[in-house]
């Protein structure tokens, strides 16, 4: 199938899906094999369902021009979505990094919408197939597409750069997350910035936060615009940050109160400040887009449950993002604190040292409740008096029908496999 034709097609349809369940009327289906099944299998099914046409790469499902073989599925995504980017012609923001992604994404999108059409990668489809999903879901009226890149290997965001074909782009931050793929904190760090290289080969922009060395560093000799605290040498300097707990940021002359926890969001908040400044959103747009997000899908987010006020952060968690997510919540002002940690998954042959230095963080603390939960935590048991391990969730759950919880403030942090947002029934 030549692409151009494929590229026609999709311009006749409404939407791309590789999801049956999710079929809309007029869309294009693509077969993709998966580990446990080959989605070949629901081509007739796509059709009944409203996709007007469907690729498929195993010719025995081959049903009417409807179908269209390729070689592979997954392949034919990939280049109709290289295609169709560059058929666009539009700026597209992309933007890595070990944590925060998600959000800082949301930020940029929330920023840039106060001036532009925009469209952002949905969740956190950020891998080889769902970066082409969210190519595809540009559009004529599209005026800056915002791409999230993740990755738990070198070269993976070599090859999604090569299909995006980023203006610009932003590493949030190197720190110790998919150590196995990567092979440790240095292959992190050089894996993740694959993307300035193909920014700097290609004579593109970086958004560079000055307060990361690393950052600094690798944007050397490159095009960039930057940000930081009270750097004088910035494009954009912060003022002051602060949080207390919702972060809070003054640059220039206006300030900003988020709904963002914790000050190790700031420089997300900082960078979706830059961008904007950069793309000439007014301050007063700039504000207005950060004020009134809201973060949601268990990142960062404020609850009250009857006396109790919780912060769930349980979309995923790495050694970093857990350690600064503790050390914020021990220094906020309130008193009956409890730790919810559940296991760090991904970390290779360092996952016990790593389980092994969280729970020496809160060794010595003293007065805060620590539930630490998953077998890697349960690994590094202690007797502490105010700390308690159970190895699987069942055995906390367990223990929770039986312990009342009134007038806490609570943390709740684990990898996405853990779903400790089931804690929330308890309390």
């Amino acid at each position: 199938m030549d692409i151009q034709h494929l590229h026609r097609l999709f311009l006749q349809c409404t939407s791309v899906s590789i999801d049956t369940r999710k079929i809309e009327p007029n869309s294009l289906f693509v077969a993709i094999k998966g580990e446990r099944f080959d989605a070949n299998t629901f081509a007739q099914e796509a059709l009944e369902k409203g996709a007007s046409y469907v690729v498929i790469d195993n010719a025995d499902y081959q049903i009417d021009a409807r179908t269209i073989l390729v070689s592979d599925s997954l392949t034919a995504l990939q280049e109709l979505a290289q295609f169709h980017r560059t058929y666009l012609k539009l700026p597209i923001v992309a933007l890595t990094g070990s944590n925060g992604k998600t959000t800082t994404k949301e930020l940029i999108n929330a920023v840039l919408s106060q001036k532009f059409q925009t469209k952002a990668t949905v969740g956190n489809l950020n891998n080889h197939i769902g970066v082409p999903l969210t190519l595809l879901s540009f559009n004529a009226q599209t005026e800056i597409g915002i791409v999230e890149m993740g990755a738990n290997h070198q070269k993976e965001i070599e090859f999604l750069c090569g299909i995006a074909q980023p203006d610009f782009g932003y590493i949030t931050n190197f720190g110790k997350a998919h150590l196995e793929g990567f092979g440790g904190v240095e292959g992190v760090i050089k894996g993740k910035s694959e993307m300035y290289t193909y920014l700097s080969v290609n004579d593109k922009m970086a958004f560079v936060n000055l307060e990361d060395a690393i950052q600094v560093e690798k944007t050397a000799n490159m095009k960039k615009f930057t940000f930081g605290l009270q750097k004088s040498n910035a494009d954009v300097s912060i003022t002051s940050i602060s949080a207390n707990p919702f972060v809070q940021i003054h640059y220039e002359t206006t300030s900003i109160q988020s709904h963002l926890i914790g000050l190790y969001n700031a420089n997300n908040i900082n960078a979706a400040i830059a961008i904007g400044k950069y793309f000439g959103v007014t301050d007063q747009a700039i504000q207005n887009g950060i004020e009134n997000y809201i973060p949601e899908n268990n990142r960062s987010q404020l609850l009250t449950k009857g006396s109790n006020e919780i912060i769930l952060d349980a979309y995923n968690a790495n050694p970093s993002s857990m350690a600064v997510a503790i050390e914020n919540f021990l220094q906020l002002g309130k008193d009956q604190k409890v730790l919810f940690l559940g296991d760090m998954f991904e970390l290779g042959q360092e996952s016990l040292h790593e389980h092994k230095n969280i729970v020496g963080l809160l060794s010595h603390q003293g007065q805060a409740n620590c539930y630490f939960i998953g077998k890697d935590f349960y690994a590094n048991k202690t007797d502490q008096p105010n700390f308690h391990f159970f190895e699987t969730f069942d055995e906390l759950a367990a223990h929770l029908k039986q312990t009342a919880f009134e007038n806490k403030t609570i943390l709740i942090k684990g990898s996405r496999g853990m779903a400790l947002e089931r804690i929330l029934e308890f309390l």
